[in-house]
């Protein structure tokens, strides 16, 4: 079943203005990634009590956990990093999170993004590793400026590393604005490790985020393809998930932010596109 969740921060700082906006929204998951302005990583013991008190109270679950894990410089030490990727494990364990979302370490402006692929290859497959023994899968987002910010290199990335526990979350307006026409050059060869997707569009001409369906991300074109290949029928246990994260408002390296209206905004947009094609979700 194709399901609806989404970054709540995008919402508000505090949760609970998060949960009954999504509620309003009839938006039962979350990807998480921040709550009272503190990262998902960094919060407390206590405040992930807090947290999971609240998401029963509101009928939330999480979908993924939203890590900020590979948004760190190649040259940054990895040991730290690896440690800190631990906690992540941890909160998809204690929120029963399917996947825990990643990315794959920021290029030194200017570098040809090759000449650190052996690097990256190897902090990879120690998080794949890392992740043995854990009901969760990482999803590799396909952010501007690490090395998996194009097709042919989140493609490089699954094949290399092999790894049943890395696959790819898609982001249509990430790759729009490194000049990528997603459906057209990415979809076919991407689409056996697509697990879910973060639903955002950008006008390439601009480099500005729009609702879905309003820019070049070509996501018409991505979800009648999706349906037509019975994306979510019978292929795992879970859901597939469709990710709001409008980043209407504001957008930078840590993450966006919409409000409470332009969040619901997009979201009846791209549930209008999937409406428009008869195309049942929850």
């Amino acid at each position: 079943m194709w399901t609806l969740s989404g970054f709540a921060d995008e919402i508000d700082p505090d949760p609970t203005t998060q949960f009954r906006t999504l509620n309003a929204l009839g938006i039962r998951y979350v990807e998480f990634r921040s709550a009272w302005g503190v990262n998902v990583l960094d919060l407390s013991d206590d405040q992930i009590a807090e947290l999971k008190k609240l998401m029963t109270q509101h009928g939330i679950s999480m979908s993924a956990v939203g890590s900020p894990i590979g948004k760190v410089g190649i040259h940054d030490d990895f040991d730290e990093h690896l440690a800190r990727f631990d906690r992540a494990l941890w909160v998809a364990d204690e929120f029963s999170a399917p996947y825990i979302r990643i990315f794959s370490f920021w290029m030194p402006d200017g570098d040809d993004p090759g000449k650190h692929r052996d690097e990256v290859l190897r902090r990879m497959s120690a998080l794949a590793a890392r992740a043995e023994g854990h009901d969760v899968i990482l999803a590799h987002e396909n952010e501007r400026k690490i090395y998996g910010d194009i097709p042919s290199r989140c493609l490089d990335l699954v094949e290399s590393v092999g790894s049943d526990k890395l696959q790819l979350v898609w982001d249509p307006a990430n790759f729009v604005l490194c000049d990528v026409a997603p459906f057209t050059d990415g979809f076919a060869s991407l689409r056996p490790y697509i697990e879910y997707l973060q639903i955002k569009d950008a006008v390439r001409a601009e480099g500005r985020v729009v609702p879905a369906g309003e820019g070049d991300g070509q996501i018409p074109e991505t979800i009648r393809a999706l349906r037509d290949d019975s994306f979510g029928a019978g292929e795992h246990s879970q859901d597939r998930y469709f990710s709001m994260e409008p980043h209407l408002a504001y957008m930078g390296e840590s993450g966006g932010f919409s409000g409470p209206e332009l969040f619901a905004k997009a979201t009846k947009a791209f549930t209008g596109l999937l409406a428009a094609d008869g195309i049942p979700y929850n």
